[in-house]
């Protein structure tokens, strides 16, 4: 159970497990790095349904054998990322680190191990996935724009498509940290109330924390891109409709979590609610596996 864990770890990248992972995904292309911000999750997924599928109640002395290291390893993994995010100078690299973030969020939430916990960071985590992707394409976007500076937060000349890149990042910034009216606000607030007794007195201010972090570097990052700029004529050629159409589309998860939030949290609890009762699965799948030859 602990080896499976160890696994399911450095593929989710909870710490001391991710230092592979900033920059990693700071160097790989912008779609790269997008589809690997899906596939970090397959390691939080792979946790949340092993353990409630093979080491739930009928697992007898190994039930539940993950839930206090999960959840501590999740609040390590917040702190650690909420510093990497303040100290990041490269916008790939900070949204890397808002990707670790997420992954301390959503761990947090397979730590606490009940029905409305599971809803909660399964909600989040279509969020999370869909605005960190569209984060790296914004960010390798803006680039691309930028010419020699590329995506370091340095001052450069303007942007051609400023004012277009600038509010889009605004509109992410605010999706990623967690800010109203888009799903990031919405899936945290489910996490924090899903919280129970001294569950909240950790994870709250850890959370809470962690996200003004990202406000706080999301805003530097942001002034210096776009407002701090030097003298002179914009520089970089207009981005395609193609690469407008893939991270826009993917910036829409955002208001779209809200405008049916009704939907999909019900989705989320009936999964949760399934996940909780692994038996009805197994006698799905296993029609016979309780009947003696």
């Amino acid at each position: 159970a602990l080896m499976l864990l160890v696994v399911f770890g450095l593929k989710a990248a909870i710490l001391p497990l991710y230092f592979w992972l900033p920059r990693a995904y700071a160097a790989a292309p912008a779609p790269v790095a997008a589809l690997f911000a899906i596939m970090t999750k397959v390691g939080i997924y792979a946790i949340l349904r092993v353990y409630s599928l093979i080491f739930g109640e009928q697992a007898g002395g190994l039930v539940a054998l993950e839930q206090p290291w999960v959840w501590w390893l999740a609040l390590a993994t917040l702190a650690a990322a909420g510093v990497g995010v303040m100290a990041a100078r490269d916008l790939r690299l900070l949204v890397a680190y808002l990707v670790l973030i997420s992954v301390g969020t959503l761990l947090a939430g397979v730590g606490m191990r009940s029905v409305e916990a599971t809803s909660a960071l399964l909600y989040y985590l279509i969020h999370t996935t869909l605005i960190t992707g569209g984060l790296f394409l914004l960010a390798e976007m803006i680039g691309l724009q930028r010419g020699k500076p590329g995506t370091r937060i340095v001052k450069g000349r303007p942007l051609v498509q400023g004012n277009a890149l600038a509010i889009t990042f605004f509109i992410g910034a605010i999706a990623v940290v967690g800010m109203p009216p888009l799903s990031g606000a919405l899936g945290k607030a489910m996490v924090l109330v899903a919280a129970e007794g001294t569950q909240r007195v950790w994870l709250w201010p850890l959370l809470l924390l962690a996200s003004l972090a990202s406000l706080i570097a999301l805003s530097r990052a942001g002034s210096t891109l776009f407002w701090r700029s030097h003298r002179g004529s914009p520089s970089g050629s207009p981005l395609s409709r193609y690469q407008w159409f893939g991270m826009l589309w993917l910036l829409s998860a955002a208001p779209l979590l809200v405008a049916f939030a009704g939907p999909v949290s019900s989705y989320t609890q009936a999964t949760g609610e399934q996940l909780a009762n692994p038996q009805l699965l197994i006698e799905t799948l296993l029609p016979d596996a309780g009947e003696t030859p």
